[in-house]
């Protein structure tokens, strides 16, 4: 039985976000829960300790005390250095992305932790608890893509009078694909969109999404990533690594100075060149594109990344708190008792 609810702070590399906000822990308390939160948890994105004091929350100094709550909610997937809260019972509520993570799965299996994921929880439809995060990472994706470029091969993504703009690639127009593609757009990029399913091609190219749209194949990946000035990845399979669809081979046909930005680097990376890093060194370069693969990239806009998040995660809190197998967390669950139960995550942990 869940009496108590653990907000830590975040210790991943330049991660300022928190996963609820005070009016989120104002619901838990008047709930019957009570709240402990890490001294300076939220002050990364605006929010002070006296704010959470004044809904009710109790503010503790160490880690410790708020890893001992029965259940602890976070954003990011806890680090090595929290390994050693982990216990039996204990419910961990966060991002997960444990098909990337195969030492936190095992820490999470032999300490008897009940871990649910933001990433797979699928009630009442869709991907609820990630989307906000992709449109986020979306948006930055442009943002950044477009910044990197002009440190690399010095392109413009909207062009001028007589010079043509930038050519940009989206693969998978899911939600951080599609945000990425209007905000290259809204930059006056080329921006073509490249997914395998074809009404959400047809849908992206009525609303003006994207300037043109590929079927998914491995040739048509290769043409356009040839010719590319920007690419981004953003295919999602949930619970499962992502797939390798931007090849080694694609990247190196690139132009010297181009950009990639990998946002499926949390669940492995979409291109096959990539490898994690973080906001304090964001980028590296290989075959002589600049690749930018942040594992927390809405991490670097806490305010409006924390609201959203804690907007969408409060109300599945609450569920999970009142009755861990309530149908509102469907999806969720990703180990119990020391068993990897979501077929997803077993299946590529098992690869």
């Amino acid at each position: 039985m869940v009496r108590s609810i653990g907000l830590p702070k975040e210790t991943k590399d330049g991660e300022r976000r928190v996963a609820l906000e005070p009016s989120a822990v104002a619901s838990a308390v008047a709930a019957g829960f009570q709240v402990r939160v890490q001294a300076s948890a939220g002050v990364g994105a605006g929010f002070s300790d006296d704010e959470y004091k004044r809904v009710g929350a109790a503010i503790v100094s160490s880690a410790e005390e708020v890893w001992a709550s029965d259940l602890v909610v976070k954003v990011k997937e806890p680090q090595d250095a929290e390994y050693k809260f982990f216990r039996e019972g204990l419910i961990l509520f966060d991002y997960l992305h444990l098909a990337a993570e195969p030492k936190l799965a095992t820490a999470l299996q032999e300490s008897g932790v009940e871990a649910f994921a933001f990433e797979t929880l699928t009630y009442p439809q869709g991907l609820p608890l990630l989307a906000p995060m992709s449109e986020i990472a979306g948006r930055a994706a442009a943002i950044v893509g477009a910044y990197y470029l002009a440190s690399g091969s010095g392109t413009l993504l909207g062009g001028a009078a007589g010079v043509q703009p930038a050519r940009v690639v989206v693969v998978g127009l899911g939600v951080a694909g599609t945000m990425a593609a209007r905000g290259a757009r809204g930059m006056d990029a080329e921006v073509t969109g490249i997914d395998i399913d074809l009404h959400r091609l047809y849908q992206a190219h009525m609303e003006g999404t994207v300037s043109s749209t590929l079927a998914s194949s491995d040739s048509a990946i290769a043409d356009a990533v040839s010719g590319a000035d920007l690419v981004v990845g953003a295919a999602l399979v949930t619970g499962a690594k992502a797939p390798h669809l931007v090849k080694r081979e694609h990247i190196a046909s690139m132009r010297p100075g181009s950009v990639v930005v990998d946002l499926a680097i949390d669940q492995g990376g979409c291109i096959e060149t990539s490898r994690p890093t973080s906001l304090s060194h964001p980028t590296f370069v290989e075959s002589g594109v600049i690749h930018y693969c942040v594992t927390n990239v809405p991490g670097q806009y806490p305010r409006t990344a924390s609201r959203a998040l804690s907007a969408a995660v409060a109300p599945r809190l609450l569920d999970l708190a009142r009755d861990a197998s309530s149908a509102r967390i469907e999806g969720a669950l990703n180990i119990s008792h020391g068993k990897i139960v979501h077929p997803a995550v077993a299946k590529a942990l098992a690869e």
